[in-house]
C-alpha cells in the first residue's frame, strides 16, 4: 500500500491514462488517413474538371 491506497487503485489510474493516450494516438492516425483520402479525392476532382475544360475547348474549336 502506497499513501494508504491499494496498488490496484494506482494500476487503474495508470490504465486510464494509458487508454487516453492510445485513444489520442488513434485519433491522430485516423485524422492523417482522412487527410490523405481527402487529398486523393481532391486530385481526382481536379483532373475531372481539367478534362472537362479540355473537352469543352475542343468542342468550341470544332464548332467554329
Amino acid at each position: 500500500m502506497l499513501f494508504g491506497l491499494p496498488i490496484w487503485v494506482f494500476l487503474c489510474v495508470a490504465f486510464i491514462f494509458f487508454s487516453g493516450y492510445m485513444a489520442f494516438r488513434a485519433m491522430r492516425a485516423e485524422h492523417s488517413l482522412e487527410q490523405e483520402f481527402i487529398e486523393k479525392e481532391g486530385q481526382v476532382y481536379l483532373k475531372r474538371i481539367e478534362r472537362e475544360k479540355q473537352r469543352r475547348g475542343k468542342q468550341k474549336m470544332t464548332s467554329n
